[in-house]
């Protein structure tokens, strides 16, 4: 009896080696849902596979059900994403994206925005000049953080609720990653918090409420950019239990 099959749209957010000959993708789905399917025989030069499901492409996939996985069928690219792998500087800038969506999200755990904000995201990220890349990939991971139920609170303080303002100047700002974001004067003493910069704050605050469009047309300068980046870096690290290696190279690299 045959096995059942299934279709999906899906972003390749990584690959792995699987005997001599196979790989195991991990996909986002178009429900925003992970999905992990082999392709049989996808290392070898004959492969039709291997073209089409590069990192970062967004593919039709027509998978079998399988025991623990499935099996990929049938491809067809919708976007390939090109200069996200071909660009040194672009592979930087979108592996974390990837990075943080193969932490965050579960198989049969719909959130149909992550898709949607990653597929505008590549496409955003492969138009984007290099200086504003870091944007892009900032704005993304706070996105995705949100969606998955970390939203930052960069606007009031995180204990109280008290309204806070990013032009106060870097050093009346502290950022408890803990709590999920600013703390106010008052409630300083009860939480581990860190002093944050402004220009930081602002940027996280336009990235987050920003489309791509706009945060393309009108990226912060880079450093500020960077340190939204660092701010989404601290908040995986503590809602999400993970170090993003691809996100570390990022803000250590001399690239931007």
């Amino acid at each position: 009896m045959a096995s059942p099959t299934y279709t999906a749209r899906a972003i390749v957010l990584r690959k792995t080696k699987l005997k001599e000959s196979d790989l195991i993708f991990t996909l986002l789905d178009d429900q925003g849902a992970q999905r992990r399917v082999v392709a049989k025989g996808a290392r070898k030069p004959t492969s039709s596979f291997s073209s089409r499901m590069e990192l970062f492409s967004e593919v039709d996939v027509l998978c079998a059900e399988g025991r623990s996985l499935g099996i990929l069928k049938e491809v067809r690219l919708v976007a390939g994403h090109g200069r996200l792998r071909d660009s040194l500087e672009h592979a930087t800038a979108a592996a974390p994206m990837a990075e943080l969506l193969a932490r965050v999200t579960q198989e049969d755990l719909a959130e149909p925005r992550l898709f949607q904000a990653t597929s505008v995201a590549l496409g955003a990220l492969e138009r984007a000049q290099v200086p504003e890349a870091p944007a892009i990939t900032a704005a993304h991971l706070l996105k995705a953080l949100a969606f998955s139920g970390f939203r930052p609170q960069l606007g009031a303080c995180a204990l109280c609720g008290a309204p806070l303002a990013a032009g106060e100047g870097s050093s009346a700002l502290r950022l408890s990653f803990r709590e999920g974001g600013l703390v106010c004067p008052a409630c300083r003493g009860l939480t581990e918090s860190a002093p944050v910069e402004a220009s930081s704050v602002e940027a996280a605050r336009f990235l987050l409420g920003s489309t791509f469009e706009a945060a393309l047309a009108s990226p912060p300068p880079v450093g500020c950019s960077f340190g939204a980046l660092r701010i989404a870096q601290g908040l995986v690290r503590e809602h999400v239990g993970a170090r993003l290696k691809s996100l570390e190279f990022l803000l250590g690299c001399a690239l931007f």
